[in-house]
């Protein structure tokens, strides 16, 4: 137990030593976004054109709230940005936040009902699962949660809208992208620069919901 115990706090000071020198992260704590992921979406964004002014956009599984920051700062006071997580959030301006579980009926419904039954012209999900350790069961979560925003899109999305969601390559990830691509106009797997080069974590970038 011992042992255990102390390869854990290797790992822990490992991690925390990486993440202190991480140069995003560095840039986030200087441009005051809540976490390096704002990196990510920045760059999808400008890539792939996702941003114009007064957008409509879901942010599933959104705390700590760097997107939620990105999306208020880039779509200007016109837009409209409702986000979900089931951890709290700190309140980001300009945004609705939903605190609830949106792999239930319930956290669900509370997201529909911020919408207000109006359609979206963009939905991103950055949502991840809690990693047990076991990569298959990981996998297979991580997949499902994919499917899951998938699914809300295409029922909450305007016609030729699109979708940006978080991936990890692996057991399910071909069928998945086979899945976007019945259902958009133009699908691109990429790896922005803030991700980490050892994540098998990848963006998939859904363009043009098909009517």
């Amino acid at each position: 137990m011992a042992l255990k115990s102390a390869k854990k706090n290797k790992f822990v000071k490992a991690w925390m030593a990486e993440h202190v020198n991480d140069p995003w992260v560095k840039e986030a704590t200087r441009r005051g976004y809540r976490s390096r992921a704002a990196f990510k979406l920045i760059e999808l964004a400008e890539r792939d054109k996702l941003f114009r002014p007064g957008m409509r956009v879901a942010d599933l599984g959104a705390a700590p709230g760097s997107w939620a920051q990105v999306l208020h700062e880039q779509l200007g006071p016109g837009a409209s940005i409702v986000a979900i997580d089931l951890l709290p959030m700190i309140p980001v301006a300009g945004v609705t936040f939903v605190q609830a579980d949106f792999r239930e009926d319930d956290g669900l419904a509370a997201l529909e009902s911020a919408l207000g039954g109006r359609k979206l012209d963009l939905v991103v999900s950055d949502l991840s699962p809690n990693l047990s350790g076991v990569e298959a069961a990981d996998q297979a979560r991580a997949v499902h949660l994919g499917e899951l925003a998938l699914e809300f899109a295409k029922s909450w999305l305007q016609p030729k809208g699109d979708l940006v969601v978080k991936a990890f390559q692996g057991e399910g990830f071909a069928e998945f992208r086979r899945m976007l691509e019945a259902n958009f106009i133009k699908v691109y797997v990429r790896k922005p620069k803030a991700s980490r080069d050892r994540s098998r974590e990848v963006y998939v970038v859904a363009k043009g919901l098909k009517i």
